[in-house]
């Protein structure tokens, strides 16, 4: 866990360079957080712990996830909107009588998204996704990949809900190279209130289609838009339970912490 502890010192102090953050309303910062493509450069930090993985379930995962989340404007009517999830990990017991650390596979994601809802409230965004292999040690699949991701929602006074999907493959690699086919789901719901709480359920499911297995973690997650010296920030936590895992997956019950910094326009 020190690592991980130096690792959180530097994903303060490097967030407080960004710059100041400029003023605006608290509460509508936590209501475009719960939308993944909202015109907002956000970088997340988010620390995950959970048990019961390995064989004999007695393996423990740490990791702490960089999501850093970049608009960029194309045009007067659509946004690019770039998101990534760099994953460090610290797991032992994974794998019966060792241990690793050091970055997971990068995920990365491109959404064309309309800049206005459509006529009916609806937000969506639509691109390629792209499973890069740069973990090691056991940490990844040692496969690139590659697919297509959307997201749709609607947003309704201080409710926000909808869900974002992706489904990947492996591209070349060869027959000894690991087989990708696999999607991802992530339905959501949150609520926000005038004081910049925001209480969210969601569910993070992955669905294996080569070995026919499936991952259902359901989280509990409640934030704040607060100051964090001159900047702006979400800060909060929640728990998570396995409803349903691999056969090597976690089980039972996680945790999840985020510290989210905000540079608004």
């Amino acid at each position: 866990m020190t690592n991980f502890r130096v690792f959180f010192s530097v994903a303060l102090v490097s967030g407080l360079t960004f710059g100041v953050a400029h003023a605006q309303d608290a509460s509508d910062l936590a209501k475009q957080l719960s939308n993944p493509i909202a015109s907002l450069i956000s970088v997340p930090y988010q620390l995950n712990y959970d048990e019961g993985y390995g064989p004999d379930g007695n393996g423990s995962r740490t990791t702490m996830n960089l999501q850093p989340v970049i608009p960029i404007s194309i045009g007067e009517n659509w946004n690019l909107i770039s998101r990534t999830v760099v994953p460090f990990i610290d797991q032992k017991d994974v794998i019966p009588g060792t241990s690793q650390s050091g970055i997971g596979d990068i995920f990365q994601s491109f959404f064309f998204s309309p800049k206005a809802p459509t006529s009916n409230g609806l937000i969506w965004g639509v691109g390629p996704v792209f499973l890069l292999p740069t973990g090691g040690d056991n940490l990844g699949a040692d496969q690139f990949a590659a697919g297509i991701t959307a997201v749709g929602l609607r947003q309704s006074g201080p409710w926000t809900y909808g869900a974002l999907a992706n489904h990947i493959w492996d591209v070349g690699g060869g027959d000894s190279a690991t087989d990708i086919s696999s999607t991802f789901m992530q339905p959501f719901i949150s609520y926000t209130t005038p004081n910049a709480w925001t209480y969210t359920v969601n569910s993070e499911i992955t669905y294996d289609w080569n070995t026919d297995e499936n991952a259902v973690p359901i989280n509990l997650v409640a934030t704040k838009v607060t100051k964090l010296g001159p900047n702006l920030v979400s800060i909060g936590g929640g728990l998570r339970y396995w409803a349903s895992s691999t056969t090597n997956g976690a089980d039972d019950w996680g945790a999840r912490l985020v510290l989210t910094f905000l540079f608004p326009k």
